[in-house]
């Protein structure tokens, strides 16, 4: 009967190589489907009129492949691989108002003064192999939303606006490295 058992083994071993899964050990921070061995990042551009945050927001991109990939940055001379991105359109929308009551000239007045903004965000992305000039992937409309605060101090509105710039850009560089390095 010793060979029942080891027939058995036999049997179960080939339903995994026969039926084979499409699952395959990699190492860890090393793309699916693709090699890269370098990358560079180069700084987001804009057509937006709201300017000033795009080093900030590169730098969280870069940040993401940084902590988690393990693919070089490198200068954009110096790379295989080119994920560039631009942001075309940022918005801000009233998210919540305070009623505030005043009186003018004997004359009680109400006014709604905005307490909240939601910030919108859209950049068009893509991930380039530099030998062939090919994009690996590309999307023309990421979107991004986030929402602050605003203070009647136009420097703390400021700050609550790029942490929440900020916000937006760590979930698009999650959403671009998944694109790249998971390649779903």
């Amino acid at each position: 009967m010793w060979w029942s058992k080891s027939f058995f083994g036999v049997i179960v071993l080939c339903f995994f190589f026969i039926g084979g899964c499409a699952y395959s050990l990699r190492e860890k921070g090393q793309p699916i489907g693709i090699t890269i061995p370098s990358l560079s990042i180069p700084m987001m551009g804009s057509t937006s009129s709201a300017l000033g945050f795009e080093a900030d927001f590169t730098s969280v991109i870069r940040q993401e492949f940084v902590s988690h990939a393990r693919v070089p940055l490198v200068s954009p001379e110096d790379a295989a691989f080119l994920l560039t991105g631009e942001v075309y359109d940022i918005t801000t929308e009233p998210l919540s108002y305070k009623s505030t009551k005043s009186i003018f000239q004997g004359e009680t007045l109400y006014y709604e003064v905005t307490s909240a903004r939601t910030l919108r965000l859209k950049l068009r992305a893509k991930l380039v192999d530099r030998k062939t000039g090919e994009p690996v992937w590309e999307e023309k409309a990421m979107e991004g939303k986030a929402s602050y605060s605003v203070s009647s101090d136009p420097m703390t509105t400021r700050f609550n606006q790029t942490r929440a710039v900020r916000t937006i850009a760590k979930d698009l560089a999650e959403k671009m490295y998944l694109k790249t390095m998971e390649r779903f």
